[in-house]
């Protein structure tokens, strides 16, 4: 049995004059919940002065390819309900768990400053909200414009439960480009017939990769291509010559993807809630954890209806779903002829060029108004961080399904990382308590060897297994480089995601990294703004932050198999020397371990 859980939204989420959401109030506290299984928002506005709703997550039957299962869900809906804020805005959520299992909420890509509590993955900044427990969370937006998301941070109960947060600008301010006529999150998920509590269960039984989905979704619905959903494929209803932006979100557990939207351009404008420099293109090609925001001009004829499909990007040899989710671009005010709808063009599964094409034409917008691109030029900590996939030998009277009977397993510098189980790093950390984590993660990989080579020694393949973390100084500024490996025959893109900051992605490129020519190709002008960036296949990415955000912070590869095997660590960022550049005090309802 899944747990139940309820959201509750008690501190400031104003809402846009586009939801047209009039209320006489005291205090502006607002829960605005879209429905994701059409295209308009479905205008419920719900105002709480003292009285508290909460919104219910629950198990519910969900009915797709042909056959029902139960699903956790927030409202029922899947994916969950979008919520509305404005830039610098705090929101306090209740989470109540009614269920019989542990759970968290991780707020992906909030930087929550000082406010490492509320952060939610388990066990490195609180322990799980346990049955029958609560914890309002306080959800503290600061710099962060544009799409994020909001997902579970427990198992893999983010497959269903996840939703959009989107961040509106400030009143007085404006988008960097025209406003559009109306505006839609476009979430990107996995859909498996079999529950996710087995599947993750026997996952790791099995030692292998797990079983891969049966099919891809937007906002919820595989589309028409699938068996028994054509009637509910999701639809995006537009006016011809009107320009609406987009959200889109990867909200999927295992796959980057390519997105597309037959016969239309797309400008995109935002990554990461940070605004880039406009570009147009026909496709996208998103990582698990990474959002990006586009405009989307409906000026094709009106006759027609249109694909948006999407489909998965993998350099590796393993199996993968190889099918494609759709939905439809219909111009609402005509009729459409008889004709199936035009189909959009998706590059090859295989297709690493235009993975890596997409991303790399990311640019800061580097505006005065809307974001001052601040990367640090002189670096306190260089970091070097090897992504491996690797093998442990299988556990006696176990069979397991690795390669040669081995375990699968993953690390950064051949450290594969040990979640604690009694205690979490952050309550660790805040109460001096030994014994829960150590603190001499590797700056750099112990042994140096041609990473990307075809053949490597078997040696190479067992990493240590450790709770390590790394300590920064308040306001240093740090550099890593991110190198993947072919390891284990294991090269695959990683797309890293850091809790607590966004960093600049000054550099990328395939191969070794070479520390005296690659840095000499640094955009150190314009580079993006993310907080998830996809490390191309035997190659290598560098970002760059200054650590001025106290507490403890998760860093992981958003493939959740790989975050499984322990491709994760932690920062420990020490507290500065005033009280505004301390980490805030632990809420009073802080879930025990």
């Amino acid at each position: 049995m899944k747990p139940l859980l309820s959201f509750q939204l008690l501190g400031v989420l104003f809402l846009v004059d586009i939801l047209h959401c009039q209320a006489l109030v005291h205090r502006r506290t607002f829960v605005y919940v879209s429905d994701p299984q059409t295209s308009k928002p479905n205008g419920t506005c719900q105002l709480e002065i003292n009285i508290y709703k909460p919104l219910q997550v629950k198990e519910v039957p969900y009915t797709r390819l042909c056959s029902t299962k139960n699903i956790l869900t927030v409202n029922g809906q899947f994916p969950g309900p979008t919520l509305y804020a404005r830039k610098g805005d705090t929101i306090i959520v209740d989470v109540h768990n009614k269920g019989n299992q542990n759970i968290t909420i991780h707020w992906h890509g909030v930087k929550q400053p000082r406010n490492p509590w509320s952060d939610g993955p388990e066990y490195i900044t609180q322990c799980p909200i346990q049955p029958g427990a609560k914890f309002s969370q306080k959800i503290i937006l600061s710099t962060e414009e544009g799409t994020l998301w909001w997902h579970a941070h427990s198992e893999w109960d983010r497959a269903t439960v996840c939703g959009a947060l989107v961040i509106y600008p400030k009143k007085g301010t404006n988008y960097p480009f025209s406003k559009p006529h109306a505006e839609f999150p476009l979430i990107l998920g996995e859909w498996w017939k079999e529950d996710i509590e087995e599947l993750y269960t026997e996952f790791l039984k099995s030692g292998g990769d797990p079983n891969i989905s049966d099919a891809l979704t937007i906002n919820g619905q595989p589309g028409d291509l699938y068996p028994c959903s054509k009637p509910d494929t999701f639809k995006l209803m537009v006016e011809h010559s009107k320009t609406y932006l987009l959200r889109l979100i990867n909200s999927g557990l295992q796959d980057i993807l390519f997105f597309s939207i037959a016969n239309h351009s797309l400008t995109i404008v935002g990554s990461d809630a940070s605004y880039t420099k406009p570009f147009v293109t026909n496709y996208i090609a998103i990582s698990p954890g990474q959002t990006i925001d586009f405009l989307l001009t409906a000026d094709q004829d009106p006759h027609h209806h249109y694909y948006m499909g999407a489909k998965v990007y993998t350099a590796t040899s393993n199996p993968f779903d190889n099918t494609t989710t759709t939905a439809l671009l219909h111009y609402g005010d005509f009729t459409p002829s008889n004709s199936p709808p035009f189909s959009p063009y998706l590059a090859p599964y295989n297709d690493t060029n235009s993975s890596v094409s997409f991303t790399g034409r990311l640019r800061s917008l580097a505006d005065k108004i809307h974001s001052v691109v601040d990367v640090p030029l002189n670096i306190n900590d260089r970091l070097f961080f090897t992504l491996s996939i690797n093998t442990f030998p299988c556990r006696q009277n176990d069979s397991c399904q690795g390669p040669n009977g081995s375990r699968l397993a993953a690390s950064v510098n051949n450290v594969s990382f040990v979640t604690p189980t009694v205690n979490s790093i952050l309550q660790a950390y805040y109460y001096h308590a030994n014994g829960v984590f150590g603190d001499r993660f590797p700056d750099f990989p112990e042994t140096l060897f041609d990473f990307t080579a075809t053949d490597l020694p078997l040696y190479l393949e067992t990493p240590k297994s450790r709770t390590e973390v790394k300590v920064l100084e308040y306001n240093s500024t740090v550099e890593i480089v991110f190198q993947g490996t072919n390891v284990t025959a294991g090269a695959a893109d990683h797309p890293m995601h850091l809790h607590g900051f966004s960093f600049y992605v000054v550099g990328w490129g395939f191969g070794n990294f070479d520390k005296d020519k690659d840095p000499l190709n640094y955009n150190l002008v314009d580079p993006p703004l993310q907080n998830t960036i996809a490390v191309p296949v035997n190659g290598w990415t560098t970002v760059r932050f200054k650590a001025d955000n106290p507490g403890v912070w998760f860093m992981h590869c958003h493939v959740d198999r790989h975050m499984s095997w322990g491709m994760t660590m932690a920062f420990i960022v020490k507290n500065g020397k005033f009280p505004n550049a301390q980490i805030l005090p632990p809420p009073p309802d802080m879930p025990p371990c």
